[in-house]
């Protein structure tokens, strides 16, 4: 691409995450020649106003104005512009544009979906003009689903290195999480909701594990899931679902496809919550079973969601206040058993919410990779998942600027 005005912009920057990003790229980046970049999206008095919160020193950062349903305004800031990252969702209702033209513009994108139809509907209809133009799109780059995709690549690398083969059976484990829900997270789950109850096809899809990869996959099991409590027998506690697998799964087996099956056609993954040991784990399991199960009831019925939405759930740009974001955190651990029985455990960390604090800088970072770390030759253009995209280039940049951990734990064998 000709050279561009700016190495990369936050698309939606006004939004709960947008103004978390702005601020971590603000401290972490500053304003500097040696990094380009901008803010932008459809409110000038909100941008403005942002700009202002960072301080005085802010006030030459540049603001673009661009509306997602407005395929001119987006046209013209992807032409000044190598990398978008976007906060703007949900997607299935203003993201399609705006992929749409990074495609066919050459932009590499970046964003934090967790919408696997819509991911689904856009590789149909613009992976053709990505692979053209060269732009390198990356969606599900927050905490759905850098720690699963990027711990499953990390846990792989170590596993090959240690054994000599990967292995064919992975599962995460939630240990601890701490960290409260936005009202842009909400509106997309209702989307997914709406969506799935008036298309039964769309509904079909969803349940589909491997929505995500090719028609022609090469999986040869079938993919299970924790769906109530059960015991798990290497981690020797309890286990109940865990609502995030939805789409983490889905991402980690678009990987292995993209990875021409590297870690087996028999390869299996799944997530779950460790609840404890005992009585009290399984009591724990179910009690967190039968929350997500009231809760996901209360979005398919119209009436209950609609009273929801008004006095219970939070709206869009509402969410965990700082305090809230500063004292959040992830600790989860991935275990991995090769056909020779070997086992390996990664444990990843995260030192703030996750859905925001953690989520602003994954993003952050992984909008830096793409426009500093990777070149034309390292990466062809198409739709990728943060692990084939970025692999260890990103868990270096996580783990060095983004307060995340990958570590091995030692297991006797």
């Amino acid at each position: 691409m000709a050279v561009k005005k700016f190495d990369i912009v936050i698309y939606g920057a006004s939004s709960f995450v947008g103004q978390i990003l702005t601020e971590y790229l603000y401290q972490h980046i500053g304003l500097t020649r040696k990094v380009k970049w901008a803010i932008a999206g459809r409110s000038e008095a909100k941008l403005t106003e942002l700009r202002a919160s960072l301080g005085e020193g802010a006030a030459k950062l540049p603001i673009i104005i661009a509306d997602s349903h407005d395929e001119a305004g987006l046209r013209d800031m992807c032409e000044r512009s190598r990398v978008i990252m976007s906060t703007v969702g949900p997607y299935a209702l203003y993201g399609e544009l705006l992929v749409k033209v990074c495609a066919e513009n050459g932009n590499d994108y970046c964003d934090l979906t967790g919408e696997a139809y819509w991911i689904k509907q856009m590789m149909d209809r613009y992976q053709k003009a990505a692979k053209k133009s060269g732009a390198r799109i990356v969606n599900c780059c927050g905490f759905d689903s850098i720690p699963s995709d990027l711990g499953v690549h990390f846990l792989q690398q170590e596993g090959k290195q240690r054994f000599g083969k990967f292995f064919n059976n992975v599962k995460l484990r939630v240990k601890a999480m701490k960290g409260g829900a936005s009202g842009g997270t909400v509106a997309s789950m209702i989307e997914m909701v709406v969506a799935a109850k008036a298309d039964p096809e769309l509904r079909k899809q969803m349940g589909n594990p491997y929505i995500l990869c090719p028609e022609k996959h090469r999986y040869t099991i079938r993919q299970t899931s924790v769906k109530a409590p059960v015991f798990d027998e290497d981690f020797q506690a309890w286990v109940a679902p865990f609502i995030m697998e939805a789409i983490n799964a889905r991402v980690v087996l678009r990987s292995n496809s993209l990875l021409k099956m590297a870690y087996g056609k028999d390869f299996s993954y799944g997530e779950a919550m460790l609840s404890g040991q005992g009585i009290k784990g399984r009591l724990t399991a179910l009690g967190i079973a039968g929350g997500l199960g009231a809760f996901a009831g209360s979005l398919i019925f119209d009436p209950v969601r609609n009273l929801m939405q008004k006095y219970v759930l939070p709206k869009p740009g509402e969410g965990p206040s700082l305090q809230d974001q500063l004292n959040g955190y992830f600790d989860i651990c991935l275990h991995g058993r090769n056909k020779k029985g070997q086992q390996l455990i990664v444990q990843v960390t995260g030192d703030r919410d996750p859905g925001y604090g953690c989520t602003a800088k994954m993003l952050g970072q992984a909008g830096l990779c793409l426009a500093f770390d990777l070149s034309a030759e390292d990466k062809a253009g198409g739709f990728w998942t943060p692990a084939t995209a970025m692999g260890d280039l990103l868990v270096e940049r996580l783990s060095n600027h983004a307060g995340m951990t990958f570590e091995t734990m030692e297991l006797e064998q």
